[in-house]
């Protein structure tokens, strides 16, 4: 969706530019960015001073080493500072030019040639050439601390070179389903050549950040925010604001009262309270559409690294297929869509949310673990957990079976789901502690859990949301970190993935996603519970329009790519134009390029941490 807005005269040089924008010569799986994509800010466009869109968050950083980063906020910021290779169109997501402009295959699959385009630099003004990405590629082949985020794109990789600056060349080993989706932020060779220890270097010392993509990272303060400035050099054109803050907020209606003051251009995962409180107020804008991300149930299938050996202290009974079953059996998806999210997701089925239509898989009638507490009550008894005396199911041991669940503190919604569930499991006999933590990702990654909340947020391409459930992603031994999201390692899981990773055909692809749904969902490992919408809003006195992924009815915040904050036009300029670019009061705060600081965003070094529910991308 965009707000449509009066056209505007382009200047000739822009409109030179973009004309040579929109001639980019690609092969036939190259689409060419769309008109609204494409078109750079017009010059001319006037501002009252400097204009700044400020984004509240509530998300921790786990690193600004695209190397190592995987959390939502994180990666968001390095698709905003660095280009991939292509880019998803934000119309359909279909992969469109990024860095490279065009690409082919042999006739075998396994050599894949990317011609990088020629007017992309780096914001130090060096050219960005198939070089830098060679280099990337490679240190992640080479080096296993650079393989941390994003590896299970690398790991086919036979050899990549750059015959010249223009001509990039991967070999693979066996055929790959994701050469078009490759989702790996290039960065400039010259800076992370100096680079020692990859699993330290996280990025944050040195400003501004070198990068080719439409903004430039320049400040960054722990525990306040992070400042970004328009590259002036992107290729698609500078965006349109001055500045770009991500400023964190701990406390979600801290964020809101910041909106409703004007300190806040924009604030994403409203609660349904909060929204429908919003949708009255002047100047604000609610976008509530159909969202990219889960939100799940986890159990831990007991920690252990690929060397073998286990770790952690999940409850042993939860290994037993019976009791995971039983639990789920005890959820209530209908109630947590219509209490929990009032009406604002869709009650969850598959690993994939129906927003990806192609790939949105659900059990049939006799798969589906429907609500049904009786069921849940006989599977129990009928696998030896009986009720005592005093109403406690006990486990094989004669213990009673307590659980605990990890909840982030920061998301209102694993409280409100928690407590019903200790209403539900407490009916089965089973007791429930829900530990709400700031940062529930030291316990996480030690195995110290025996549930937790858990959700994601899926690309165009399923495959990394998948690769986090394969037995390759497990740590080396205890002490490391791997790139798994819950200790899962299925052989049967692990199968599929690798048949669908070398499966061109998109049909077979899609049928191949869809059994390896089918196999984590029988597995009872990872429950989605529901898949929320995206909540969110914005000020329209200081955004004056703004790009939605999909157009029709989609997101803002956590797009696959930049095109909101690329796009978004400071209201000040529908002044100049005399429209109220039909979302916009034609007046902009004085909220200036200085930013007032209330809580931080902690960076927490090298691993993959969770701090809210929407960890990845």
């Amino acid at each position: 969706m965009v707000t449509k807005v009066p056209p505007r005269p382009v200047a000739p040089r822009r409109l030179l530019r973009l004309l040579l924008a929109a001639g980019v010569t690609a092969t036939t799986m190259a689409a060419v960015p769309t008109a609204a994509q494409a078109a750079p800010p017009a010059e001319g466009d006037g501002k009252a001073g400097n204009t700044t869109l400020t984004v509240a968050v509530s998300q921790s950083v786990d690193s600004l080493s695209p190397f190592l980063a995987q959390k939502l906020v994180s990666t968001s910021l390095h698709r905003l500072a660095y280009e991939y290779l292509t880019n998803y169109d934000a119309k359909d997501a279909k992969p469109i030019p990024g860095l490279a402009t065009e690409w082919k295959s042999s006739p075998d699959k396994l050599t894949w040639t990317y011609t990088i385009r020629k007017d992309s630099k780096w914001s130090d003004g060096k050219p960005a050439t198939a070089e830098d990405a060679a280099w990337t590629f490679n240190k992640m082949m080479t080096d296993e601390n650079a393989a941390t985020a994003n590896g299970s794109f690398t790991s086919n990789f036979k050899t990549v070179t750059a015959p010249d600056p223009q001509t990039l060349v991967i070999e693979l080993k066996k055929p790959q389903a994701t050469m078009t989706a490759l989702d790996v932020p290039i960065v400039p060779k010259h800076v992370w050549e100096k680079v020692g220890d990859f699993s330290k270097f996280n990025n944050d010392q040195q400003f501004p950040i070198v990068g080719n993509g439409p903004f430039v990272i320049t400040d960054f303060k722990v525990d306040q925010y992070i400042k970004l400035k328009p590259n002036k050099n992107f290729w698609r054109g500078a965006p349109k604001f001055d500045e770009l803050v991500f400023k964190y907020y701990k406390d979600g209606d801290a964020a809101v009262a910041a909106l409703q003051k004007g300190e806040v251009s924009f604030v994403p995962n409203l609660t349904p309270a909060q929204a429908a409180a919003l949708k009255s107020v002047k100047n604000i804008k609610v976008n509530d559409a159909p969202g990219r991300r889960f939100f799940a149930l986890a159990t831990n299938p007991g920690a252990k690294a690929k060397d073998g050996k286990t770790f952690g202290n999940g409850h042993p009974a939860l290994l037993d297929p019976a009791v995971r079953k039983a639990l789920f059996l005890a959820v209530d998806r209908t109630t947590i869509v219509d209490k929990v999210f009032q009406g604002h997701a869709v009650e969850g089925e598959g690993y994939i949310p129906p927003r990806f239509d192609s790939y949105f898989w659900k059990p049939n009638a006799q798969q589906k673990l429907a609500y049904d507490p009786a069921k849940a009550e006989q599977l129990l008894d009928q696998a030896g957990y009986r009720k005592n005396g005093e109403g406690k199911r006990v486990g094989k041991d004669g213990k009673p079976l307590d659980f605990r669940i990890l909840c982030h503190a920061t998301d209102p919604n694993d409280k409100a789901i928690g407590k019903y569930l200790q209403e539900w499991w407490g009916k089965l006999g089973i007791g429930l502690k829900v530990e709400c933590l700031d940062n529930v990702g030291d316990p996480w990654t030690k195995g110290d859990y025996d549930l937790a909340f858990d959700g994601w947020s899926v690309n165009p391409d399923p495959d990394y949301v998948l690769s986090i459930h394969t037995c390759g992603t497990l740590p080396a031994t205890p002490k490391d970190t791997g790139a798994t999201d819950n200790f899962i390692c299925d052989q049967q899981f692990d199968a599929l993935y690798a048949q669908q990773a070398v499966e061109y055909d998109a049909a077979k692809r899609a049928d191949l996603v869809k059994q390896m749904q089918s196999r984590l969902y029988d597995t009872g490992y990872m429950n989605i519970m529901a898949y929320p919408n995206a909540l969110e809003a914005y000020r329209t006195d200081q955004i004056r329009s703004i790009t939605t992924m999909p157009e029709a009815a989609g997101n803002l915040w956590g797009q696959d790519g930049y095109w909101s904050w690329w796009s978004a036009v400071p209201a000040a300029s529908s002044a100049d134009s005399g429209s109220d670019g039909g979302s916009s009061t034609g007046v902009i705060l004085g909220i200036g390029a200085a930013v007032v600081v209330v809580v931080g965003i902690g960076v927490l070094l090298g691993m993959k941490r969770r701090s809210t529910a929407d960890d990845r991308e």
